[in-house]
This record gives C-alpha cells, structure tokens and sequence, in this order.
C-alpha cells in the first residue's frame, strides 16, 4: 500500500488481483482508499479519484461530523450501549464480589464497592461485556459454518481499534472486537459472515461481494447501520 494525494486528500492506494477499481471512506476521520487492479498506474488512480470527488467529500463530511459518545468515566447517569440498546449506568455500592444487572429494560446496574477506581469501574463493564459476546457467538458460529460450508472454525473476541473483525484463513480464526457486544446481534453476525466469506475468498473482490450476496442478501444494510452507530471517544475505524 502507499499514498498519493489528490485535492489536499491522502489517499490509500491498494494494489490486488481485481478487475476493478474501489473507492471507499471510513468512518471516523474520512478516511480515502482505492483499491485498484495491479496493472493500473497511479496517474489512472488519480483521474478516477477526481471523477469520484464530490462523493469523496460528501462522505468525509457524514463522518467528520457524526457525533462521538463523551469519555466515559463510568459513574451513575452515563449512557451505555448493549445489543443495540441505549442504557443508563447506575453505580450501587456492594461489599460482595462485583456483578451487573440489567434493570427495567432501561438500565445497567454496577454493583462495586464504594472504593472502586474509574479503571475499576470500567473493567468489571469490560469482563461483563466479554463473557455476553462469548455467549453470542458460539450458535452464530455454528449457524454460519453449516451455511457457508467450512468446519472447525476458530474463535477469539479481543479489543481491537481498526477493525470490527479479522481472520487467519490458514489457521482458519476470526477475531472478534469487544465492541461488537454493544451492536445488535446482526451486526455481530454480520461480520462473522464477513470474515468467514475471506475464507473462501482472500480479498474484496468481485466474488467476494457475490458470495456476500449469496449468504446474507442484506449485508450491505448491516454495514452501513454498524458505521451510523455513535462512535467511541476514541477514534478508530473499519
């Protein structure tokens, strides 16, 4: 991969074995990549970023604007996001071992001892969004493999700040982000199809998107409603 810039715009350029050109940008920050069939030069990237300007700009404006959630310090009245759902935090003090409850459809309650730092806080959150996303995914895997056609699929959930998901086609894994325990279940299942897909196809090729099309017709929709969600204090992207 390297760069070029066009109108004040650094772009990604990706050479693959493809037969066309793909313009994409990425939430947060707007981010531009093309990626382009391995006989085409960069002067042809460049007029074909110029045609494709006002889109360019028109969706780096979407994302540079979309809201971003405050940091969170993990106190009582903080909205957090579960399966999709908006929750407010509600801080009990508790001399037991910490534990979370969902209250009411409407709230999270963090039972800690009143001693607990921020860091605290927001770790016993962290393990209890781990172990619900662990829970989600097993059935989904199972699900996926049987539709898909692949057996012994391997899985890990870690928290990563430029993907959704990753896999190692060789080991034939897939990597979770944490993060997706906050997004509603499809989202989640979404990109278990979409790294297992790399598993038959290496790349966002053509045949990529076809078998895309095959197992879940609506992907497209999940894709873009995981990117609407607001975004986390920090900045990172897929």
């Amino acid at each position: 991969m390297h760069q070029i810039v066009v109108n004040n715009i650094v772009i990604d350029v990706v050479r693959k074995d493809i037969k066309n050109l793909h313009l994409s940008v990425y939430p947060p920050s707007g981010k531009v990549r093309i990626a382009t069939p391995t006989k085409v030069d960069d002067e042809a990237v460049r007029l074909f970023a110029i045609s494709k300007m006002s889109w360019i700009k028109k969706n780096q404006a979407k994302y540079i604007n979309q809201q971003r959630q405050p940091e969170r310090k993990y106190v009582s009245g903080e909205s957090h996001y579960y399966r999709g759902q908006r929750y407010l935090l509600n801080v009990i003090n508790h001399t037991g071992h910490p534990k979370i409850a969902i209250r009411n459809k409407r709230f999270i309650d963090l039972f800690v001892k009143p001693d607990y730092t921020q860091e605290q806080r927001e770790n016993v959150m962290t393990n209890w969004y781990r172990k619900n996303l662990k829970e989600q995914i097993p059935p989904l895997i199972v699900k996926w493999q049987k539709e898909i056609g692949i057996e012994d699929v391997q899985w890990e959930v870690k928290k990563m700040k430029t993907k959704w998901g990753t896999c190692n086609r060789e080991a034939k894994r897939i990597w979770l982000n944490l993060e997706l325990a906050k997004k509603p279940e499809h989202c989640l299942e979404y990109i278990i199809v979409h790294e297992m897909v790399h598993f038959l196809e290496r790349n966002h090729t053509d045949k990529f998107v076809a078998y895309m099309d095959k197992f879940m017709p609506v992907w497209r929709n999940y894709k873009q409603e995981l990117n609407r969600f607001i975004l986390k204090h920090e900045d990172w992207t897929y």
